[in-house]
């Protein structure tokens, strides 16, 4: 059985500090950025990982690689960010002056994933990770790391509005007295 998973959050990039949504987009960290990636890894380094996952978004690995853990990265397409459809690039208000009370928890994305889709998508990933043993860092992003986390638990995935997670943030998730049937929230939005 998994000891801890780890979330780790992209580091800072130009669009993550504007508010925009990025989902597909590739955009490189800022200079703020990899220093936490860099800070990110110096936390990370003695908890005893023995694996590394890392999602297929540039942000993503440069965080990872910044982060230097000192084991082999596999990539993982389930860590991507939510798909934003025709959302990407815009930020929430932008997308409330159309769309009045939008949450992306709630409704999804048009042209993008539902919140039906990312929960699947969550609980695939969970399912594999939870049949492995040792302690995991996944290298992932903001929505997708609250999604992750609410489903660990077992709550539907429109909870995750309520956690709110920092570029350059990790999580961990964990098991109650070590048994799988008692999953919890460890940690979050440590920076």
């Amino acid at each position: 059985m998994i000891d801890s998973i780890f979330l780790a959050r992209h580091g800072e990039t130009e669009w993550s500090l504007a508010g925009r949504h990025t989902g597909r987009s590739e955009i490189p960290l800022t200079a703020r950025g990899q220093t936490a990636a860099r800070a990110l890894g110096a936390r990370l380094r003695d908890v005893g990982l023995s694996r590394v996952w890392c999602s297929p978004r540039l942000r993503a690995r440069q965080t990872c690689e910044l982060a230097d853990l000192g084991l082999a990265v596999e990539t993982e397409s389930d860590l991507a960010e939510w798909d934003y459809g025709d959302f990407e690039g815009r930020r929430t208000d932008e997308i409330r002056r159309e769309w009045p009370g939008w949450n992306v928890f709630h409704d999804g994305c048009p042209g993008g994933e539902s919140p039906v889709q990312t929960s699947e998508r969550a609980d695939r990933l969970i399912a594999r990770v939870r049949a492995m043993e040792g302690k995991i860092v996944l290298f992932t992003h903001g929505h997708f790391s609250r999604v992750l986390g609410v489903r660990w638990v077992g709550l539907p995935v429109n909870e995750g509005r309520h956690l709110l997670l920092g570029a350059g943030a990790f999580c961990e998730l964990g098991c109650e007295h070590g048994r799988a049937v008692e999953p919890a929230i460890v940690r979050w939005n440590v920076t």
